[in-house]
């Protein structure tokens, strides 16, 4: 009886379950959307780590269903690349991005400027500022003033665009990119660049509460902020290992310890743990430098600064390589980020800090050799001469003498010389000295 009714059980819940999937109401299929809001944070330049940043949580927001996303922006530029990234993301998101240039006293220059008035909704926060938005380009010769003015152009007509694009003052807008004009939080919301000030998130849900938006598709979405729950994404740990090596100053630092390790390796070979110091540097320096769009001038300059330095400790130019290396270095470390957004660009200090170490470390080398030179010479035919041997049999002229515990034969240039006087070495002819009496 048992196992009968097992039996029928069982086969009473395979009828059953292909209910579960038929049925289209009772268990539901779709979720309900998320009152949610996405909150990411940028305070410092736009570098390519930022833009990965920003397309990761911009995508979050559109999987998990979101309200909007929302963009707290603190930046004084970045790299125009990425800034195209960034803009183009933003244009194709299938939810309202909202940027909020905060905190108070925040800016959004420069490649901030385009991201504020790409967004679907722009907001300052009191003392902000935004603007400043001309393209920079390396040198200032006269030959790449023509480039210059194209880049200018493209950037101009860019912006214009977007401004477009969101319904905003496309003259003020082009004015940022044409003649560097930066502009108030109260200015910018007076010429209509931005939609609204908030002094804190609060105000920017009320302000925010109600907002019609049409995304790429066409499709208008009404952003309601009444009981939102704010979800915020950080960078993981692989986009803030990424960003630390972002920084000018740290890959300019890491570069010239890479350097520097691999000196003192090729100085004093079998010291190992300089090199591998050394060389994990400069391969972290380099990645640095070639994501923020490093002018490769200024870095031949300073792989030319490392090869003179190495040359120096085995060419004797009497401090001329090292001189030459040195002022290779300043020019090199000088025209890296010439030009560069204020965000990326290396402090003259940190610039003038390193050479004086460098300039320091070669004064030591310098000295070193020259003491090496004027060294007596203790090893060879030439370390010999000089040396005082003891006769161990009389010398006439011929005989043996002792000399560095072992005994040697010798020919006294100045006839006789008895057993046991001491003798100045002259000389030597193969295995033979030549002595004179001291």
């Amino acid at each position: 009886m048992r196992i009968n009714k097992s039996k029928s059980i069982f086969f009473s819940f395979l009828f059953i379950l292909p209910l579960f999937f038929l049925w289209p109401v009772s268990f539901g299929s779709a979720e309900t959307p998320k009152n949610e809001g996405v909150v990411l944070t940028v305070d410092g330049p736009i570098v390519p780590v930022v833009a990965s940043y920003l397309d990761r949580g911009i995508s979050y927001a559109e999987e998990n269903g979101a309200s909007f996303c929302l963009i707290k922006l603190n930046t004084p530029g970045g790299l125009y690349q990425s800034t195209q990234q960034i803009v183009s993301r933003i244009l194709r998101a299938q939810v309202p991005v909202v940027i909020y240039v905060f905190p108070q006293g925040g800016w959004a220059a420069s490649a901030g400027t385009f991201i504020t008035v790409a967004s679907h909704y722009a907001v300052m926060s009191p003392g902000s500022r935004i603007g400043a938005a001309h393209p920079v380009s390396v040198g200032q010769q006269e030959e790449a003033k023509i480039p210059g003015e194209k880049i200018t152009e493209d950037a101009a007509a860019w912006i214009r665009s977007l401004a477009q694009m969101r319904g905003r003052n496309v003259q003020a807008a082009e004015l940022t990119v044409k003649k560097s004009k930066s502009y108030s939080d109260k200015e910018a919301l007076e010429k209509n660049l931005i939609d609204a000030r908030a002094r804190n998130l609060e105000e920017l849900m009320a302000k925010l509460n109600g907002k019609n938006f049409t995304l790429k598709n066409n499709q208008p979405v009404t952003v309601k902020t009444k009981n939102i729950s704010l979800h915020p994404i950080d960078l993981n740990w692989r986009e803030k290992f990424l960003l630390t090596f972002s920084n000018p100053e740290i890959a300019y630092l890491l570069f010239t310890l890479g350097m520097l390790g691999l000196m003192v390796e090729i100085y004093h070979p079998g010291a190992v743990f300089p090199g591998i110091i050394g060389g994990l540097s400069l391969l972290l320096g380099l990645y640095g430098l070639g994501t923020l769009e490093a002018y490769w001038v200024g870095l031949l300059l300073l792989v030319l600064a490392f090869g003179l330095f190495i040359a120096e400790a085995f060419i004797v130019s009497h401090g001329l390589l090292g001189t030459g290396g040195l002022v290779a270095f300043v020019l090199g470390s000088l025209l890296l980020f010439s030009g560069s957004e204020p965000g990326l660009r290396i402090s003259p200090w940190l610039i003038f800090t390193i050479a004086v170490l460098f300039a320091g470390l070669l004064f030591l080398l310098v000295m070193a050799i020259v003491r090496g030179q004027k060294r007596r010479v203790t090893t060879g035919q030439e370390g010999v001469v000089g040396q005082v041997a003891v006769t161990r049999t009389p010398l006439n002229p011929k005989g043996t003498v002792l000399y560095a515990g072992g005994l040697w034969q010798a020919i006294a240039e100045e006839g006789w010389c008895d057993e046991g006087e001491e003798v100045i070495i002259t000389g030597m002819e193969g295995l033979k000295l030549r002595v004179k009496k001291k």
